[in-house]
């Protein structure tokens, strides 16, 4: 069992967050390259305030808002150091940061988002919602290869000496129409979804954390300390 310290923050400033995550993460490569002892792991949970963030291979036109319209809804749009496009994270969003030390989990790095991916799936399928995955398109979805295909979940990673960081966002009582503001990881054709839309009601969020934690405790064999 791999020890990890499990974080469960309130709703913060984005970049709060994301400094709280970068140190975690230089604190582990450090170590790593000195030799020492790895740190536990870290798995941070959190829903964020309304906010924008474009991975590092994002086309800028995929922000339809203005920055009039941005203002008004109190949302801030952040460039940063994941894969991926441009994504919406907010309130009522499960957005889970795992830095984790891949060569210690004898994983490559397609094997863990694989493993993310798998996780999410079963924390769906713990509220009866069958979920899964497309070649080629990374995060999970609902109806695949149907009319109305949608995505419930994004995975956007970063890594660096084998220490991850940034992860997943999966929509549970999302406001949908955030998204109306973007071009979805710059896919144009899907739609999105969430735990609310397809369950027809308010999902309980703390629920929801433990059932992920417990998927990604057995799914990454951790052990959680304080």
């Amino acid at each position: 069992m791999l020890p990890c310290q499990l974080h469960l923050l309130q709703n913060e400033p984005y970049d709060q967050t994301w400094n709280f995550q970068k140190g975690l993460f230089n604190d582990m490569i450090a170590k790593k390259s000195n030799k020492e002892n790895t740190s536990p792991f870290h798995l941070i949970m959190i829903e964020h305030p309304h906010v924008y963030t474009f991975g590092k291979s994002a086309d800028r036109q995929n922000l339809l808002a203005s920055d009039d319209v941005l203002i008004d809804m109190e949302a801030k749009v952040y460039d940063i150091e994941r894969g991926g496009d441009i994504t919406y994270h907010g309130p009522g969003q499960l957005v889970v940061y795992p830095i984790f030390d891949l060569e210690a989990l004898g994983m490559g790095i397609k094997t863990f988002v694989q493993s993310i991916e798998h996780c999410i799936i079963q924390t769906l399928a713990d509220y009866g919602i069958v979920a899964g995955t497309i070649p080629d398109r990374i995060g999970v979805w609902i109806d695949i290869d149907q009319p109305n295909e949608r995505k419930i979940a994004a995975i956007g990673i970063k890594c660096s000496r084998f220490v991850s960081m940034h992860g997943l966002a999966m929509n549970v009582n999302t406001d949908l129409s955030m998204f109306n503001h973007i071009v979805p990881c710059g896919i144009v054709d899907k739609g999105v979804t969430s735990m609310e839309m397809e369950l027809g009601g308010k999902i309980d969020m703390f629920e929801v954390k433990e059932k992920m934690g417990k998927h990604f405790v057995n799914t990454f064999g951790l052990e959680i300390i304080s």
